[in-house]
C-alpha cells in the first residue's frame, strides 16, 4: 500500500480518505484492495472517506489539490501521484513523504530518489529530505523542533532560494544546510 499524505485541507476538513484506483479496467486486481478499504473504514465512522480513479486524482490534484487529505493507492499509482504532488508543491528537491505506521515503525524520506548524476557535486537541493526530517519530528510528537524546522524552510524559500532545481538553486547542497542552522537557531 502507498499512502499520500497531502495536507491542504484547514484542520476542520481534514480526515478525508481517498481510495485511489482504476476499478473500471483494474477490476479483478483492484478488488481485494476495495473490500479491504470498505471493511477498515467501518471501525472509523469519523473518516470521511471516497474513491477516485487515478487518471481523475490526477487532474484533481492539479484543478483542486484541497479535496484531498489522505490518499491510499498501490505502489503503481502511489508512484504517478506523489510525483505530481511534488511538482504541484514546487518540484522534487522540495517534496517529503512518509510511510506512516501509526502502531510501529514509519519510515520519512526525500520522494525524488537518490539522484545518483549529482553523486558528491554539492549542488543537490536538500530542503526534501530536511522536511522529511520535520515530518518524522512532528509525527514523534517534537511539535516544536518540527515548528522551527517549518519556519527555517520557509525563510529560506521566501529569502534566499533562486530556483528548487539541484545546480540552480543559488546555494551549494552545505550553503542551503548552513542556512536552515541559521534560520532554525534564530
Amino acid at each position: 500500500m502507498h499512502t499520500v499524505r497531502i495536507r491542504l485541507l484547514p484542520e476542520e476538513q481534514a480526515k478525508k480518505l481517498t481510495l485511489c484506483g482504476k476499478t473500471n479496467v483494474l477490476t479483478f486486481a483492484f478488488d481485494l484492495w476495495e473490500r479491504a478499504f470498505h471493511e477498515v473504514a467501518k471501525e472509523y465512522p469519523e473518516i470521511t472517506t471516497d474513491y477516485a480513479h487515478v487518471d481523475a486524482t490526477c487532474m484533481w490534484m492539479v484543478k483542486n489539490p484541497e479535496w484531498f487529505d489522505v490518499i491510499v493507492t498501490d505502489n503503481m499509482f502511489g508512484d504517478i501521484i506523489t510525483d505530481l504532488g511534488a511538482m504541484i508543491q514546487g518540484g522534487m528537491g522540495i517534496a517529503a513523504g512518509g510511510n506512516i505506521n501509526p502502531h510501529g515503525t514509519s519510515m520519512f524520506e526525500p520522494i525524488g530518489g537518490s539522484a545518483p548524476k549529482y553523486t558528491g557535486k554539492n549542488v543537490i537541493n536538500p530542503l526534501a529530505a530536511i522536511c522529511a526530517g520535520q515530518m518524522m519530528l512532528e509525527t514523534l510528537g517534537e511539535t516544536v523542533a518540527a515548528a522551527r524546522i517549518d519556519r527555517a524552510v520557509v525563510s529560506i524559500l521566501t529569502k534566499n532560494m533562486k530556483s528548487l532545481a539541484a545546480g540552480k538553486m543559488g546555494y551549494s547542497t552545505s550553503e542551503v544546510g548552513d542556512l536552515m542552522v541559521k534560520y532554525a537557531s534564530e
